[in-house]
């Protein structure tokens, strides 16, 4: 399928009378053409997250009903665009998602309809999983692991060992659960998968960054609860 479907132009219509241009941006954002969300959609919503007088959890909530559509197609882009605002729109974006107790429930998520909708679920699934675990590690550590500052003068290296303690499972579990997403070359074979996977890369290399800060903080610091935290890292890689 490509192109906006006729769902897609009555949605964003029913938007535009009620006056909603953000909520309207999100219907745009998610169409059902097998492509990722357009620049200028994401563009417009980053920069209506940086203005006081935009209301963030309407905009955050239209995301949320849109995952809750039947098309993957939907499904996926919205996922994307949440992302996407997550790394690049204001924080105060990712402090209401992380207020919330509940952010994406779709771990029972399974489209059989069209192409690519069985294989497609799938990512789906681990994608909603990574998203609900990288709001639950802001709510944890009041600080986003992708956003902080890296090395020496970091916000890792110079973490207490209590806090680190804390943190670094926090981590730990957001880590696992993007690589739980397993994608395969064979699997990037559309533009909204390969949306996702360029975000799920370049939040890697940030975690791992800070995860690498936080051995060093710790192999640093002389004390007990440092040969508690390892021995738990250690086992934990040996189980993995």
């Amino acid at each position: 399928m490509s192109g906006q479907t006729l769902t897609d132009r009555i949605a964003a219509a029913q938007y535009s009378l009620t006056g909603s241009e953000v909520c309207r941006a999100v219907c745009k954002a998610t169409t059902h053409e097998q492509t990722a969300p357009k620049k200028k959609h994401l563009e417009y919503l980053i920069q209506a997250t940086q203005e006081t007088n935009v209301n963030v959890p309407q905009m955050a909530d239209t995301l949320i009903e849109r995952a809750g559509n039947a098309s993957w197609v939907v499904v996926f882009k919205a996922l994307i665009t949440t992302h996407h605002l997550m790394v690049h729109g204001n924080e105060r974006f990712l402090q209401f998602l992380a207020s919330r107790n509940t952010l994406f429930n779709l771990s029972n998520f399974l489209d059989r309809t069209g192409s690519h909708g069985l294989d497609m679920s799938t990512f789906i699934r681990r994608y909603s999983r990574y998203l609900n675990e990288k709001a639950f590690a802001y709510r944890q550590m009041s600080f986003d692991f992708g956003r902080v500052k890296k090395g020496a003068e970091g916000v890792m290296r110079t973490m207490s060992v209590e806090k680190l303690l804390k943190g670094m499972p926090t981590l730990q579990s957001q880590i696992d659960a993007l690589l739980e997403f397993d994608v395969h070359p064979k699997d990037l074979n559309n533009g909204v998968i390969n949306a996702c996977f360029l975000l799920l890369f370049k939040d890697l290399i940030k975690l791992y960054a800070c995860y690498n800060d936080g051995i060093i903080n710790l192999l640093g610091k002389e004390s007990p609860l440092n040969f508690t935290f390892m021995s738990r890292y250690l086992r934990h890689c040996l189980d993995g």
